[in-house]
Parts: structure tokens; sequence; C-alpha cells
């Protein structure tokens, strides 16, 4: 599954006419800083799904591990 299809599934009743006028806000609220807030926004996704492994790890590791 790749990133656009997680956040595109968080949104499932918006059409490519509805994704277009998004995109066309975004450019011009943001404009040239486009970029930069894009970047934030995949850092921010990577640290999230950083986070959710780390949260599924420790539920596997304390689900498998023998008991003490």
């Amino acid at each position: 599954m790749t990133a656009l299809t997680c956040i595109l599934a968080f949104l499932p009743n918006l059409g490519y006419g509805e994704l277009l006028i998004i995109g066309v806000v975004a450019v011009l609220l943001f404009g040239n800083k486009l970029p930069e807030v894009a970047r934030s926004l995949g850092k921010s996704f990577t640290e999230f799904k950083r986070g959710m492994n780390g949260v599924r790890d420790e539920w596997n590791d304390a689900l498998y591990s023998d008991p003490q």
C-alpha cells in the first residue's frame, strides 16, 4: 500500500473534481512554500508510521514472549 493510497483511504467520497479544488486552494494558500509543506507532511507521516510500527512490535513481543 502506497502512502498516497493510505492518505486517500481517509477521503473515500472525494472525486477528482474535489481533489483538484483542494489542490488549487493549497497552491493559492501556500504558494512557493508548498514543497516545504509537503516535505514536512511527508516527514510527519514517516514518523507516524515508525511510531505505529514500534507499537506493533511491542505488542507482538508481549503477545509471543514466554510468560515469566
